[in-house]
């Protein structure tokens, strides 16, 4: 008898210990397989960035956006509201608030735009105003828009507003009014300044409004080439007649901001906005811009 009362406490114990091993083999068992489960619901979420732009893969370092031209939607973005310096994809701001000049009346294509020694001692690319000479409004445009011309951006900013400082006051007053939320202006040509920032959302925003606010310049854009005092310039943007449908936009290049282009394009029925900054060479840049528009159209 006091051997069974002896054995009784081991066995409930033993029992105890067994049960207990088996509920923690139960609680553990699952936390192995929700590692991977974790991972593969990362990857699920993952896939739509991925097969957002099928047989596209944007080079390291590139902002990129493409937007539909007549809805405005999004097909393709990557790092698109990443801070970025404009370099001359400033020029479009210059451009807009020029022909908003014209519209009001204040100005006409045949005004003449008074050369300070300012503006013609801009660094290139330039056309080579003098200083005490006029340029025309539109030859103003023209030299923008196809060899985006530092003397003239500075010209026209002193005429509009009386200083480039002011003038960039306004160009920031119309980004936010535009709805570029992330956009600062403090020059009129995208020249080096850290102050001078953007992003390839806020220019493809700035693109479509230049093109439908103003569409009577599309011409100016699509031009390959500028002749002023007897001398051609070529345009910097190199898809305009090697990509089918490319008709602008602008192009941006300075060392702190790498190569920066806003290409519009339209095939058939179907309108494009492409958006591509900080292009480690001329050559890459071109090249995605031309994959994102094969892609898209």
């Amino acid at each position: 008898m006091r051997l069974n009362l002896s054995l009784k406490p081991l066995a409930a114990l033993f029992l105890a210990v067994v049960l207990a091993a088996c509920q923690t083999a139960q609680t553990s068992a699952p936390i192995t397989p929700t590692q991977p489960a974790a991972q593969s619901q990362v990857q699920s979420a993952s896939l739509p960035v991925i097969s957002y732009a099928p047989a596209t893969a944007v080079e390291r370092g590139f902002s990129a956006l493409v937007i539909n031209a007549a809805t405005g939607e999004e097909l393709f973005a990557e790092d698109a509201s990443a801070p970025r310096y404009p370099a001359s994809l400033t020029k479009m701001m210059t451009l807009y608030l020029l022909f908003e000049a014209v519209s009001s009346g204040r100005y006409s294509l045949s005004s003449p735009l008074n050369v300070s020694a300012n503006a013609a001692s801009q660094p290139p690319a330039k056309i080579g105003l003098k200083a005490g000479s006029t340029i025309t409004v539109e030859q103003a445009a023209r030299a923008l828009s196809v060899k985006s011309a530092n003397d003239v951006g500075v010209a026209v900013a002193e005429n509009l507003a009386g200083s480039e400082r002011a003038f960039a006051r306004k160009m920031t007053q119309k980004a936010r009014a535009l709805g570029l939320t992330k956009t600062r202006f403090v020059n009129a040509t995208g020249l080096p300044d850290p102050a001078q920032v953007t992003t390839a959302r806020d220019m493809a925003k700035l693109g479509l409004a230049l093109k439908r606010t103003f569409p009577q310049y599309a011409s100016y854009y699509r031009a390959r080439s500028f002749i002023y005092n007897g001398r051609s310039f070529k345009a910097t943007n190199n898809l305009l007649g090697k990509v089918a449908g490319v008709d602008g936009l602008k192009t941006g290049y300075v060392r702190m901001s790498g190569y920066n282009l806003v290409a519009t394009a339209r095939r058939g029925g179907k309108q494009l906005v492409v958006v591509v900054m900080g292009g480690k060479s001329e050559a890459a840049r071109d090249r995605e811009v031309t994959r994102l528009l094969e892609a898209y159209f």
